[in-house]
Order: structure tokens, then sequence, then C-alpha cells
């Protein structure tokens, strides 16, 4: 299984970003996927997860309201779409699935 995710940049706060996590090597779509980050110097930390058919979400509390997660099963893609973008949110973002993790993107919310 193998996971690659894209979409990270500098951005300014109140900005926006949308990333991306392609998977391949299983069947993407029976599977639920995680998105989580992790800041400079500090623990990594869950920051949203979707089901299998795109239905289900749920959020970590730093992030409802103004991050959005969503997939495309025919496209084997997670999506994590990010406004309102604060300085606390600069991290290395990872996504999940199966037990295995991607390469992070990094997102950097500064002016």
């Amino acid at each position: 299984a193998q996971l690659v995710e894209s979409g990270g940049g500098l951005v300014q706060p109140g900005g926006s970003l949308r990333l991306s996590c392609v998977a391949s090597g299983f069947t993407f779509r029976n599977y639920g996927v995680t998105w989580s980050r992790q800041p400079p110097g500090e623990k990594r930390e869950w920051v949203a997860v979707i089901g299998t058919d795109g239905a289900a979400t749920n959020y970590g509390d730093s992030v409802k309201g103004r991050f959005t997660i969503s997939r495309d099963n025919a496209k084997n893609t997670v999506y994590l779409q990010m406004n309102s973008l604060k300085p606390e949110d600069t991290a290395v973002y990872y996504c999940s699935a199966l037990g295995n993790w991607g390469q992070g993107t990094l997102v950097t919310v500064s002016s």
C-alpha cells in the first residue's frame, strides 16, 4: 500500500489550501482514511477521518468548521480542504489508511 500527499505550501493567515492524498496498492474504497498533522517540535495529532463512502466524517476540535475532508473513490484520492487557516495550522500533514502513512506535505501559514 502506498499513500502520496500533495498540495502543501506557504499561505497567509485566513487563506485556503487543498491537500490531496492518492492511494495505490490496496482496495481504496474499502477503507477509511485519516488526515493527521505534526506541528514543528510537537506530537502528531489527528485532524479528520472519512468513512469508506464519504458519508461519515469527523474532525478534531481545532479544525472543526474550517476543514473539510472528502474522497473520490474513482480516483483513489482523499482531499482535505482547509479554509480560514491560522499560523497554528502550520504542520506536516499526513494521510493514513490500512496502517500505512504517506511521506507528508508541509503547510506553512505565515504572513
